[in-house]
This record gives C-alpha cells, structure tokens and sequence, in this order.
C-alpha cells in the first residue's frame, strides 16, 4: 500500500507521516521545501500549482491542506490506482458559518464549499473518499489553539476569559486525529462519509484554559471579565488591533460539542483526555 500526505510539515499531516512509518510503509509526502527524512520520500512542489506536481502511483492520500485546494488538484494528481482520499476540515463549519465577522464567514464558506467540490471531484474519478472534521487541534508547542493560550499565560501570568467561560470545549490532540485518519482509510464503513472528531472529553472552556495553566505548573489566575467591558476594551482597541475583534469572547459561553458515537463505530475513534504536557 502506498500512501501520499499532503500537509505532511503540519501538526497532523507529521503524525499521519510518523504512523506511516512506524507501520511498516514509505510514504510520499508532499512539502513546498526540501526535505529529506528516513522512511519517507518527499516530493518537493505546491498544491496550488498542481500542474507541476509527477507523484508516483499511490493508492490512498491523505490531506491537511485547505480542502479547496485538493479539490482543484486532484484531476492533475490522480492516478488510476488512487482508491481513497480522507481530507481534514473543521466542525467550524458548523460553530462559526454565522459569525459575526465577515472574514471567518467567508473563510468557512469556502471551506464548506471546498468539502462539496472534493466529493464531487472524487465521485467523478470513481475515488472514494472521508471527510474528517476535528474540534480544537492541539500539539503541545505547535498549535494555534492551546498553545498560543499557553503563551499568554506565560506571558502575563494570568488569562482574561468573557463572563464566565461557560462554553463546553472537545479538544483533540493532533496524533489522535492521525491515528484516526489512518483507521479510517483502512475501514470500509468510512466510504462517502463526513465525521465530526472530538476529543476525549468535554469540559468547560474555562477548565480548558484552567488544564493549560496546571500543565505550566503554574497557579490558576482566570480573571472573569463582564461581557460589555470585553466588548468595550475591544472597541478601544481596534485602532492599535486591526485584526482584534470581541466575537472570541462569546464564543466562550458558547457549547461546540461533537456526538463521536459514528467515528467510534465505523473505525474505533478512541482519542485521549485533555491533559497537556508543556515544557516548565
């Protein structure tokens, strides 16, 4: 079997890479820069020039990538022996389609549209194809999520959170999203299906940020900030922020929990609690 990763120096395309290997198998792997690593053959090149990528044959790819992108590509990759595509999303497609910010709007209308061009492509091509769509990914020191919140913590030594940050969270580490994209190419009930993938627990946000504190040894300072000054101190902002907005701070007494009872039963969706490890 001949696997190729696309995404594969991101945080989940690596582990996917990682398994490969361990399991026995030398997969291709696709990156804009050179690389060279034991086990895998890396192909040098762009997904968004697809015309000048020549992979090999392979029978199964994996993709991390902006789901739109392999959906423009996949006539210029596909090989005759290509018999499964499993390609990572967001359940943001379904938490903040109608967010009041108009970029994160637009970003994930085309997501959601990339998702709907993907299926077709691959249906036209007689490929069959997964959709996997994780909560909040996160490898500790790498992401944007969790660690980006464990360097302000760092930072400040504190965490302002809206209200009372009530919202419940799944959080998924990048490995398990790796070990579950690999059952799930292997499993013939995944065929022509979408899946949300939380993590192993759901807990508040305000526990969520409260775990990143006891990872960093440090004490939990969690300042509850009423939500009309948040919005305030945003407004105040924006000239010295343009990039800042308040809808963050909503979203934390917003619940964005995911039923894993479909990934559990068609490929063994088994990932881990949240109890990050950070260097102290």
């Amino acid at each position: 079997m001949q696997s190729f990763v696309v995404g594969a120096t991101g945080i989940v395309g690596g582990y996917i890479v990682e398994h490969l290997v361990k399991s026995g198998e030398t997969p291709l792997a696709l990156s804009r820069v050179n690389h060279r690593s034991c086990g895998v053959v890396w192909l040098q090149g762009d997904l968004a020039t697809p015309e000048t990528l020549k992979p090999p044959s392979f029978e199964t790819l994996y993709c991390t990538a902006e789901v739109g992108l392999l959906a423009d590509a996949l006539p210029y990759i596909y090989t005759p022996t290509l018999r499964r595509v499993v390609a990572f999303t967001s359940t943001s497609i379904v938490t903040k389609i109608e967010s009041e910010v108009a970029a994160e709007r637009e970003l994930l209308q085309r997501l959601a549209e990339g998702e709907r061009r993907l299926i077709a492509t691959c249906e036209r091509y007689n490929v069959n194809w997964t959709i996997l769509r994780p909560t909040i990914i996160y490898a500790e020191g790498r992401d944007g999520n969790v660690s980006r919140l464990a360097r302000l913590i760092r930072r400040f030594g504190m965490l302002p959170l809206m209200g009372d940050g009530a919202g419940l969270r799944q959080p998924v580490h990048a490995e398990d999203l790796a070990i579950g994209a690999i059952a799930a190419a292997a499993s013939d009930a995944a065929i022509g299906k979408t899946y949300a993938l939380p993590g192993g627990e759901t807990i508040s946000y305000r526990e969520m940020v409260g775990r990143i504190f006891d990872a960093l040894g440090e004490p939990r300072r969690i300042i509850s900030v009423p939500p009309f000054v948040w919005r305030l101190a945003f407004a105040l902002a924006k000239p010295l922020l343009p990039n800042a907005n308040a809808a963050m701070g909503a979203r934390m007494a917003k619940d964005m929990v995911f039923d894993p009872a479909l990934a559990v039963r068609d490929f063994g969706w088994n990932p881990r609690g949240f109890h990050p490890r950070f260097e102290k």
